[in-house]
């Protein structure tokens, strides 16, 4: 059992890691883009916002990832080594999935990735007998899929008509009004802030959800998601967008449209909003699609020649990868893990 504790603990800050270097690095990636910010800078903006966003707001999103999709409740009154041994594939199998995408520079859904890997143990637990297919929360499985679509999509309108309504006011007239690029690096660094405090609030769920399910069946911790778990998680995303953000901040900032101070704000305040919303409604939705998103919706903006369609559709295609090689991998992970333990 020892075993086991230091192991979830461990996959839980390398999954973590997977996040920052990932997800957070595209949820930061456009302030880079414009020449807003510098990497040091965004890491120190993210070093404290994303740090308070997943402490002070990340409990929400946290209890779905943990209990929302398999009744894990049930599964731990039958059998509580099954949850502690699929919630360590769970993380490692989406680990695995985020680390593979982080090293081709593409930036895929750390919330795709856990929900699957998730699905994936539920379903061997299924086919094992241990609980039905119909114990599985598909309602809810429904309504986070749903999400994901829904998100992208309301980030690129939300995108698009936040710069749209800056080009009519201002750059229309930018000649009365000098400079207007400029004095919207300010704007972008305040909503630098407000993305990393989004995005911790969100997607912290994604590394620590797993990990406070299995020890909360393994006694460690009670029924509340205790402060040192979310604290774990926003270290370890911190320090991954320190040590290996830099490979998808290229992508995001750079290679899918041409960003500007004006439109890397546009993006970010719509991409952050659309996040936070969620965040208050406790679905986990996926940051990167919502910020790519909103990068498009900019772009769009200037009409679908300023934008990259090659690059988007390498995006998308990891996107529909995400889910069934998360899933898949999730459940071999999970099969080797009980014919080792039990």
């Amino acid at each position: 059992m020892d075993l086991l504790v230091i192991a979830i603990i461990l996959a839980g800050l390398y999954m973590a890691w997977n996040i920052g270097a990932n997800d957070l690095a595209n949820a930061m990636g456009t302030s880079v883009g414009t020449g807003a910010l510098t990497i040091r800078q965004v890491i120190v903006i993210a070093a404290v916002f994303e740090f308070l966003g997943a402490v002070f707001f990340g409990k929400r999103v946290t209890s779905t990832i943990a209990k929302g999709i398999v009744p894990i409740d049930m599964i731990s009154s039958i059998h509580p080594d099954i949850v502690v041994l699929g919630m360590l594939a769970a993380i490692l199998a989406a680990s695995f999935w985020v680390t593979l995408a982080t090293f081709y520079n593409l930036p895929v859904s750390t919330s795709h990735s856990i929900v699957g890997s998730v699905l994936g143990f539920g379903l061997v637990a299924a086919y094992n007998g241990t609980i039905s297919f119909s114990d599985i929360h598909w309602g809810e499985l429904t309504r986070i899929i749903a999400s994901w679509f829904i998100s992208p999509a309301l980030g690129a309108v939300l995108a698009f008509l936040i710069f749209t309504i800056i080009r009519s006011l201002y750059l229309h007239r930018a000649s009365d009004l000098p400079g207007v690029e400029k004095k919207f690096i300010f704007l972008q660094l305040i909503t630098a802030c407000y993305i990393a405090f989004a995005h911790g609030s969100n997607d912290v769920a994604n590394a620590v959800g797993p990990l406070s399910a299995a020890l909360n069946v393994m006694g460690v911790t009670g029924t509340e998601i205790p402060i040192w778990v979310l604290v774990m998680g926003g270290l370890g995303m911190v320090i991954g967008m320190a040590t290996w953000g830099y490979k998808v901040v290229e992508t995001i900032g750079s290679k899918i449209t041409e960003l500007t101070p004006t439109r890397g704000f546009s993006a970010q305040f719509a991409t952050a909003s659309v996040v936070l919303l969620h965040s208050y409604s406790s679905l986990p939705i996926s940051t990167t699609h919502t910020l790519v998103g909103s990068v498009i919706g900019v772009g769009l903006a200037g009409g679908i020649a300023a934008v990259d369609l090659g690059v988007i559709w390498r995006i998308i295609s990891s996107w529909i990868a995400t889910v069934p090689i998360a899933a898949l991998t999730s459940a071999i992970i999970f099969v080797g893990l009980e014919v080792i333990f039990l």
